[in-house]
Protein backbone atom coordinates (compact mmCIF):
# COMPACT_ATOMS: atom_id res chain seq x y z
CA UNK A 1 0.00 0.00 0.00
CA UNK A 2 2.35 2.35 1.00
CA UNK A 3 4.44 1.46 -2.07
CA UNK A 4 1.78 2.42 -4.55
CA UNK A 5 0.90 5.76 -2.64
CA UNK A 6 4.37 6.53 -2.86
CA UNK A 7 4.11 6.37 -6.73
CA UNK A 8 0.85 8.30 -7.31
CA UNK A 9 2.57 11.35 -4.91
CA UNK A 10 5.47 10.76 -7.49
CA UNK A 11 3.82 11.08 -10.68
CA UNK A 12 1.66 13.99 -9.16
CA UNK A 13 4.96 16.20 -8.26
CA UNK A 14 5.94 14.90 -11.46
CA UNK A 15 3.00 16.57 -13.05
CA UNK A 16 2.50 19.12 -11.47
CA UNK A 17 6.45 20.56 -11.97
CA UNK A 18 8.23 19.13 -14.40
CA UNK A 19 6.87 21.77 -16.72
CA UNK A 20 7.82 24.75 -14.28
CA UNK A 21 11.17 23.12 -13.36
CA UNK A 22 14.12 26.09 -13.66
CA UNK A 23 17.71 25.64 -13.52
CA UNK A 24 19.62 25.36 -10.33
CA UNK A 25 21.33 28.44 -9.55
CA UNK A 26 24.74 28.85 -8.98
CA UNK A 27 26.64 31.03 -6.48
CA UNK A 28 25.45 33.25 -3.90
CA UNK A 29 24.96 33.13 -0.52
CA UNK A 30 25.71 28.87 0.97
CA UNK A 31 21.82 27.37 0.69
CA UNK A 32 20.21 29.98 -1.36
CA UNK A 33 20.54 27.47 -4.48
CA UNK A 34 17.47 25.11 -2.95
CA UNK A 35 14.64 26.08 -1.08
CA UNK A 36 13.74 25.67 2.94
CA UNK A 37 10.90 24.14 2.33
CA UNK A 38 7.63 24.16 4.67
CA UNK A 39 8.37 24.36 8.31
CA UNK A 40 12.11 23.36 7.71
CA UNK A 41 13.83 24.96 10.97
CA UNK A 42 14.00 21.68 12.97
CA UNK A 43 14.35 21.71 16.80
CA UNK A 44 17.67 22.35 18.42
CA UNK A 45 19.34 18.74 18.99
CA UNK A 46 21.74 19.57 22.07
CA UNK A 47 25.07 17.49 21.82
CA UNK A 48 26.89 16.24 24.07
CA UNK A 49 30.11 18.61 23.08
CA UNK A 50 29.04 21.73 21.82
CA UNK A 51 31.01 21.58 18.11
CA UNK A 52 32.09 24.84 16.15
CA UNK A 53 31.57 23.91 12.71
CA UNK A 54 32.16 27.94 12.17
CA UNK A 55 35.46 27.41 13.58
CA UNK A 56 36.75 25.09 11.80
CA UNK A 57 35.19 25.12 8.62
CA UNK A 58 34.78 28.69 8.20
CA UNK A 59 38.05 30.03 10.44
CA UNK A 60 40.07 27.35 9.05
CA UNK A 61 38.78 26.60 5.86
CA UNK A 62 38.49 22.92 6.30
CA UNK A 63 36.82 20.97 4.18
CA UNK A 64 33.33 19.05 4.95
CA UNK A 65 35.03 15.87 3.79
CA UNK A 66 37.96 16.14 5.66
CA UNK A 67 36.10 14.85 8.55
CA UNK A 68 32.63 13.18 7.14
CA UNK A 69 34.31 11.06 4.83
CA UNK A 70 32.06 8.83 3.84
CA UNK A 71 29.98 11.55 1.78
CA UNK A 72 32.20 11.30 -1.06
CA UNK A 73 31.76 7.18 -0.94
CA UNK A 74 29.07 5.83 0.33
CA UNK A 75 25.32 6.86 1.32
CA UNK A 76 26.41 8.23 4.68
CA UNK A 77 28.46 11.40 5.42
CA UNK A 78 29.72 9.58 8.91
CA UNK A 79 30.32 11.43 11.86
CA UNK A 80 34.36 11.21 12.70
CA UNK A 81 35.40 8.70 14.91
CA UNK A 82 37.44 10.42 18.25
CA UNK A 83 40.84 9.54 16.81
CA UNK A 84 39.90 12.09 14.13
CA UNK A 85 39.74 14.54 16.63
CA UNK A 86 42.41 13.71 18.59
CA UNK A 87 44.91 13.47 15.72
CA UNK A 88 44.48 17.66 15.58
CA UNK A 89 43.84 18.57 19.03
CA UNK A 90 46.73 16.65 20.69
CA UNK A 91 48.89 18.83 18.90
CA UNK A 92 47.45 22.24 19.76
CA UNK A 93 48.17 23.67 22.83
CA UNK A 94 46.44 26.66 22.76
CA UNK A 95 42.92 25.33 22.92
CA UNK A 96 43.73 22.08 24.96
CA UNK A 97 42.31 24.19 28.16
CA UNK A 98 38.69 24.97 26.83
CA UNK A 99 35.86 23.54 28.23
CA UNK A 100 35.02 21.88 24.85
CA UNK A 101 38.73 20.02 24.28
CA UNK A 102 39.01 19.13 27.76
CA UNK A 103 35.29 17.13 27.71
CA UNK A 104 36.99 15.75 24.18
CA UNK A 105 40.32 14.59 25.82
CA UNK A 106 37.55 12.83 28.48
CA UNK A 107 36.13 10.89 26.28
CA UNK A 108 39.67 9.72 24.69
CA UNK A 109 40.65 8.94 28.16
CA UNK A 110 37.63 6.61 28.92
CA UNK A 111 37.88 5.08 25.84
CA UNK A 112 34.34 6.21 24.79
CA UNK A 113 33.06 7.17 21.65
CA UNK A 114 31.15 10.79 21.90
CA UNK A 115 27.67 9.83 21.86
CA UNK A 116 26.36 12.74 19.26
CA UNK A 117 22.79 12.61 18.32
CA UNK A 118 21.37 12.92 14.71
CA UNK A 119 20.74 15.89 13.06
CA UNK A 120 19.48 15.52 9.62
CA UNK A 121 17.53 12.52 10.18
CA UNK A 122 15.42 10.73 7.48
CA UNK A 123 13.03 7.79 7.77
CA UNK A 124 14.22 4.27 7.58
CA UNK A 125 12.44 3.43 4.33
CA UNK A 126 14.54 6.58 2.41
CA UNK A 127 17.94 6.01 0.99
CA UNK A 128 19.69 9.07 0.45
CA UNK A 129 23.06 8.27 -1.42
CA UNK A 130 25.94 11.22 -0.37
CA UNK A 131 28.03 9.87 -2.83
CA UNK A 132 25.88 10.21 -5.90
CA UNK A 133 25.50 14.12 -5.19
CA UNK A 134 28.84 14.94 -4.07
CA UNK A 135 30.23 13.01 -6.90
CA UNK A 136 28.18 15.22 -9.16
CA UNK A 137 27.84 18.59 -8.00
CA UNK A 138 31.66 18.21 -6.01
CA UNK A 139 33.71 16.28 -8.31
CA UNK A 140 32.50 17.04 -11.94
CA UNK A 141 30.88 20.28 -11.61
CA UNK A 142 33.86 21.08 -9.92
CA UNK A 143 31.46 23.39 -7.27
CA UNK A 144 32.66 24.50 -3.75
CA UNK A 145 31.96 21.95 -1.29
CA UNK A 146 30.43 24.25 1.61
CA UNK A 147 27.81 25.03 -1.40
CA UNK A 148 27.76 21.17 -2.36
CA UNK A 149 27.01 20.01 1.26
CA UNK A 150 24.88 23.45 1.68
CA UNK A 151 21.83 22.29 -0.59
CA UNK A 152 20.78 20.22 2.10
CA UNK A 153 21.96 21.20 5.38
CA UNK A 154 22.47 25.09 4.78
CA UNK A 155 25.04 27.19 5.77
CA UNK A 156 27.32 24.76 8.12
CA UNK A 157 30.01 26.40 8.36
CA UNK A 158 28.44 29.69 9.82
CA UNK A 159 26.97 27.16 12.74
CA UNK A 160 28.28 26.08 16.05
CA UNK A 161 26.01 22.90 16.78
CA UNK A 162 24.62 21.77 13.31
CA UNK A 163 20.57 21.90 12.77
CA UNK A 164 18.50 21.41 10.14
CA UNK A 165 17.18 23.96 8.07
CA UNK A 166 15.71 22.34 5.27
CA UNK A 167 12.80 20.28 5.17
CA UNK A 168 14.62 17.23 3.45
CA UNK A 169 10.41 16.34 2.66
CA UNK A 170 9.92 14.05 -0.76
CA UNK A 171 8.29 17.09 -2.24
CA UNK A 172 11.49 18.76 -1.54
CA UNK A 173 13.33 16.24 -3.02
CA UNK A 174 11.35 16.31 -5.83
CA UNK A 175 11.57 19.80 -6.85
CA UNK A 176 15.31 19.81 -6.53
CA UNK A 177 15.48 16.80 -8.51
CA UNK A 178 13.11 18.71 -11.09
CA UNK A 179 15.69 20.88 -12.39
CA UNK A 180 18.39 21.31 -15.10
CA UNK A 181 21.37 20.40 -13.19
CA UNK A 182 24.50 20.76 -15.97
CA UNK A 183 26.62 16.77 -15.94
CA UNK A 184 30.01 17.97 -15.73
CA UNK A 185 31.76 21.85 -15.56
CA UNK A 186 32.80 21.53 -19.52
CA UNK A 187 29.61 20.92 -21.22
CA UNK A 188 26.32 23.09 -20.73
CA UNK A 189 24.30 19.51 -21.11
CA UNK A 190 22.03 19.05 -18.19
CA UNK A 191 20.00 16.32 -17.00
CA UNK A 192 17.32 15.84 -13.90
CA UNK A 193 17.58 13.63 -11.06
CA UNK A 194 15.84 10.41 -10.78
CA UNK A 195 12.07 10.22 -10.35
CA UNK A 196 11.65 6.20 -10.11
CA UNK A 197 10.58 5.10 -6.66
CA UNK A 198 13.48 2.57 -6.14
CA UNK A 199 16.36 4.90 -6.58
CA UNK A 200 15.44 6.83 -2.80
CA UNK A 201 13.20 4.16 -1.11
CA UNK A 202 14.10 0.76 -0.21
Amino acid sequence: MIHRLLAVLSFVFLCVGTASAEPLKWGGPIGSQTSDGYNALGPVVKQPIEFPHYRHARDMGISCLYCHTGARRGYVSVIPRIDKCIGCHQNIESVRNKPRIKKLFEYWEKKEPIPWKKVNDLPDYVRFNHERHVQRFYFRQNRPIREVCGYCHGDVANMTVDRRVKSLSMGWCISCHQKDHRENDVSMKTSHGPYECWQCHK
